[in-house]
């Protein structure tokens, strides 16, 4: 029998808790917030500022060139449209869809948000992206945002009950993955792995016209097999998950919701490594769109919608764009902006080519 000492004893501990978890709350969790969490302030910024429409998204939102006239962002583009709504952005660099999740999460339910655009990244989906290296920092800055209980996520913070697995661990789990994950496609693939197709690239190389090995080519071209040479499972891959996620808190919301999906450079890896590669990517896109489609999504797909000189990153893959290529994502969005809001929709002369 256990003795009335006990309740007592454990009542005490856990007043004593809720009193620390309160004193806290109102004197150094805010401070925490700021060192750890501050995108928050994103978060804050649009509801402060009574935004209706709200566009999600990371580098690829802001990134600019050197030579553009005007270094607006994406969001930016797309509000020009839309003069009487107010949009505004929360852009998180290097960010994926758990932390677009936990984002929109923390937008109260009582708000003027209506309309959520979210930036879907064909990249975010696949192995080398998932055990990033910054994949740490951003499970650290997340926790803040997942709503626990401020002294419990500080207790988290203090003693890393995050996934905080180290660059090694990291590096290991995404290359088990190019070794043992076999591509299935319906034609005949020399290489069936990531790892036999990038080391076949490797060696092979690409060559300068007198037949010589460009190393610095061939290094962008096996940076695109390891970047682009997969296939989405849907019942394990965790962006698949946290997708899913955002459309559920969309519908509990009641907002509109858009999923921006972002432009490949398509043009340079069908050049670089051929068709199969693109097959591959095509095949992804289509998983994808089809998917939210279904579940109601309005899915704007600028896969190839961006020329390959408009890419702002020559030695890696990335969805940066100069000026003309955000002008032509932040058009098609606007496009399908306008089912949700036709009336308000003011038409931008020469913004593509």
């Amino acid at each position: 029998m256990i003795p009335k000492s006990f309740y007592y004893k454990t009542a005490v501990i856990i007043v004593v808790l809720i009193g620390i978890n309160y004193l806290y709350k109102y004197t150094y969790y805010e401070k925490d917030i700021q060192t750890h969490s501050e995108v928050i302030n994103e978060v804050r910024k649009v509801v402060k500022d009574s935004c209706e429409v709200v566009y999600v998204g990371e580098s690829s939102n802001t990134n600019s060139a050197e030579e553009d006239v005007d270094k607006r962002s994406i969001s930016a583009f797309i509000s020009d449209y839309y003069p009487t709504v107010k949009v505004g952005d929360i852009t998180k660099p290097a960010a994926h869809a758990e932390i677009f999740y936990l984002l929109l999460k923390n937008i109260p339910e009582k708000s003027a948000v209506k309309t959520v655009i979210v930036t879907l990244n064909l990249r975010s989906f696949d192995a080398n992206w998932i055990y990033s290296s910054l994949e740490p920092q951003i499970q650290k800055y997340a926790v803040l945002l997942r709503g626990y209980p401020p002294l419990f996520g500080r207790f988290l913070l203090a003693f890393k009950g995050y996934d905080s697995r180290s660059e090694a661990e990291l590096e290991k789990a995404y290359k088990h993955d190019w070794k043992y994950t076999e591509l299935k496609v319906p034609f005949p693939l020399v290489h069936k792995t990531v790892k036999e197709w990038d080391r076949a690239m490797f060696l092979e190389g690409k060559k300068f016209p007198d037949g010589t090995k460009d190393y610095k080519l061939t290094e962008l071209a096996c940076h695109y097999i390891k970047t682009y040479a997969f296939q989405i499972d849907t019942t394990k891959n965790p962006r698949i998950k946290d997708f899913d996620k955002i459309v559920k808190l969309a519908k509990e919301r009641h907002w509109n919701l858009i999923f921006n999906l972002m432009a490949e450079n398509t043009e340079k890896a069908q050049l670089l490594i051929g068709d199969e590669l693109l097959y591959l990517i095509k095949q992804n896109r289509d998983l994808l769109v089809k998917r939210y489609q279904r579940n109601g999504v309005l899915v704007v797909d600028n896969l190839e919608c961006v020329p390959s000189d408009q890419f702002t990153d020559k030695t890696w893959t990335t969805e940066h764009y100069a000026e003309l290529g955000r002008r032509i994502v932040a058009r098609n969005v606007a496009d399908t902006l306008r089912q949700i809001y036709p009336k308000a929709y003011v038409e931008m002369p020469n913004q593509n080519r």
